[in-house]
């Protein structure tokens, strides 16, 4: 009678623990998406920096402790991804609308990019913000800013390769640390994108796409991080 009983919990556990086991991982597997979901990476300290803004003052990354902001290279006369990645940002700041926010625009073609220019150029695209600087300064300064903050500029001794630039954006704090969300595999993405594509995943760049998933993203973090 002992033995049939020990058998029959032998058995029970065989088919408990398991169980229990499998319901851990995944109670553990949703635990750990929620957190990816929620929290944002830290990538690094944003590099220090310190330019002439379109209203001829300088600007820093300590100008720019206690905001929110993001930080991108772009010139004023660049015929292509410039005109979207700012077009994204202004939807972005509209939708912000908090004087906690801000927006850091690096010309890669300062000699072009006077103050002058810039504050015309931030006139057309309607710039409301006083957060918003388009920034000027010295192209191997500029160069050096953003090998620093790991976005692509290209060589400014290249002549057919030095206004080549990224479309991606640096997400940063109000500590100062630049920040990210993670992907679906719970990787950081580190940057954000500043392009449209053609098909929601954001796949395929495309000028006149009518997505911008990374935008959307970036509304989302910035709220989370302006809490």
């Amino acid at each position: 009678m002992k033995n049939n009983i020990k058998r029959e919990q032998t058995h029970r556990n065989k088919i408990i623990i398991p169980l229990i086991v499998i319901a851990l991982l995944v109670v553990g597997i949703s635990l750990g998406r929620s957190y990816f979901r929620k929290n944002l990476y830290t990538v690094m300290k944003v590099p220090e920096f310190k330019l002439t803004d379109q209203n001829s003052k300088k600007i820093s990354n300590k100008d720019m402790l206690g905001k929110v902001y993001l930080v991108e290279f772009f010139y004023s006369r660049c015929p292509t991804i410039c005109p979207v990645m700012n077009s994204n940002m202004k939807y972005i700041e509209s939708q912000i609308n908090d004087r906690d926010f801000g927006i850091i625009s690096v010309s890669i073609d300062p000699t072009h990019d006077t103050p002058e220019l810039l504050k015309d150029h931030a006139r057309m695209l309607g710039v409301k913000s006083a957060n918003w600087h388009f920034l000027t300064g010295d192209r191997t300064y500029i160069d050096n800013m953003a090998d620093q903050f790991n976005i692509y500029v290209g060589d400014k001794e290249d002549e057919a390769e030095s206004l080549n630039h990224s479309g991606m954006i640096a997400l940063v704090d109000k500590k100062g640390n630049i920040r990210s969300r993670f992907d679906e595999n719970n990787m950081p993405i580190l940057y954000y994108s500043g392009l449209n594509y053609e098909e929601p995943e954001g796949k395929i760049p495309n000028l006149r796409g009518k997505y911008h998933p990374d935008r959307e993203k970036l509304i989302e973090d910035i709220k989370k991080l302006l809490q």
